[in-house]
């Protein structure tokens, strides 16, 4: 009892058509923690709390359709609900991670970049004009205050989105963005340098953008998915290539390892 008392909780968020939250409460059990699958509704009503938890998880899917645009109607919805609980979650030093549909979601209700700022950013049709699934690979921004991305500077991880291409309101957001270090990680080819060719940038984000943090480092989305390349069997070449580990587990390990030393 006194090792699960110990343990970082995870809450994952589920329902309304949310349908990556198996492999994400995986991922962060083999991190060493305490994830928990938490229907939204659950939380609306009162069932559940996000101050019992340390991290928060908004995975990917189709929340509510896609109707109307991909996360637009969660973003409403927990905006609504649970915004006064969503700012507590952040300013008390907790973690949140937002990954393809949840990282839409995350943008559209204004969570990211700026909680004070209203949404300045989204996620829209990718240049495509397609449903892109595919593998991509990522490099990290060298000056990025990302705690979720620690060790980790080049990854190669899959997408599997409609509207994956970020857009910022104004060139002034995307110049706030590098200064305060909040571009994590890019589109890049296979040697690792940024590139706007499609389909190495799937979706045609600005700048080869595909995940960002807040101005804490604590908050981070990103339109790949890290929780889908967790062991060496999940990687499309792994009975060609010497495929030792899932280089998405680091990322959460680096959160769990963060609540560890800095939440209780």
């Amino acid at each position: 009892m006194e090792e699960d008392i110990a343990m970082v909780k995870v809450c994952v968020l589920t329902g309304f058509g949310i349908n990556c939250d198996y492999e994400t409460e995986h991922a962060f059990k083999l991190a060493g923690a305490k994830a928990q699958k938490v229907h939204l509704q659950d939380v609306i009503d009162g069932i559940k709390n996000l101050s019992d938890y340390q991290i928060l998880a908004f995975p990917g899917g189709f929340s509510f359709g896609d109707d109307i645009a991909s996360g637009k109607v969660m973003a409403n919805k927990f905006k609504t609900a649970l915004w006064d609980d969503m700012k507590q979650f952040v300013e008390d030093g907790k973690l949140v991670i937002g990954i393809c549909n949840g990282f839409q979601i995350m943008v559209k209700m204004g969570l990211l970049p700026d909680i004070e700022e209203g949404q300045t950013t989204t996620l829209s049709i990718n240049d495509s004009g397609k449903f892109e699934d595919r593998w991509v690979y990522l490099k990290k921004d060298a000056k990025t205050k990302c705690v979720w991305t620690q060790a980790v500077d080049k990854i190669y991880l899959p997408i599997r989105h409609g509207e994956g291409k970020f857009i910022v309101k104004d060139k002034n957001v995307l110049g706030r963005l590098e200064l305060n270090k909040q571009i994590v990680f890019r589109y890049t080819d296979e040697k690792y340098e940024p590139t706007s060719e499609y389909p190495q940038n799937p979706n045609g984000s600005i700048d080869n953008i595909a995940g960002i943090c807040d101005k804490t480092g604590r908050v981070f989305g990103l339109m790949p998915h890290p929780e889908a390349f967790v062991t060496p069997q999940n990687h499309p070449r792994w009975t060609r290539e010497n495929i030792e580990k899932g280089d998405g587990l680091k990322i959460f390990i680096n959160a769990v390892n963060y609540a560890k030393k800095n939440l209780k």
